[in-house]
């Protein structure tokens, strides 16, 4: 009878076919972070995060706050890193986003340093991540202002980091 279990989940697994992986790419789609899709899996992957870098989370823990509490946090999360977002693409700073509670910064000897993002005050907020240095979380939400002067003391921006806008000639 043993055998006859074993022979039958082997043909099992045979019979199915071999697909690849569909998971979609971990891109800053913010719809994808925020309450309504917080278990979206592609966002709850543990980052490695290799350069300078922003990463906007957004922790399945939120769900202890009201639906419209979480609504109106996300909406201001979302739109002042909007507002920050050419800023950082000025510089070369890369803007990630994550659900996970861990992310992996490499480090010079090929170990990886874990920063854990949970069981911070605040669910949501950013971690800036310079590798070679320490890391800075921010949680909570913080308005596009104090954001960039956060941005600015961290990674050493000039004030006047973003380009002027083009002149128009005629």
């Amino acid at each position: 009878m043993k055998y006859v279990i074993t022979l039958a989940l082997v043909a099992a697994c045979q019979l199915r076919p071999a697909t690849k992986s569909t998971r979609p790419a971990d891109t800053l789609d913010l719809s994808r972070l925020g309450p309504p899709n917080a278990r979206d899996s592609a966002l709850l992957v543990p980052r490695v995060v290799t350069g300078p870098s922003v990463v906007l989370f957004w922790l399945p823990a939120a769900d202890t706050l009201t639906a419209a509490d979480q609504a109106q946090a996300f909406d201001d999360l979302k739109y002042y890193t909007e507002q920050v977002a050419p800023t950082l693409a000025a510089n070369g700073i890369e803007l990630l986003s994550t659900n996970s509670d861990t992310v992996y910064v490499p480090l010079s000897n090929k170990q990886r340093r874990t920063v854990l993002l949970s069981g911070l005050d605040y669910p949501f907020g950013y971690l800036l991540v310079d590798p070679g240095g320490p890391e800075r979380i921010l949680t909570g939400v913080y308005e596009d202002a104090e954001l960039l002067d956060e941005l600015r003391a961290y990674f050493d921006l000039a004030d006047d980091s973003l380009p002027p806008p083009p002149r128009v000639t005629t």
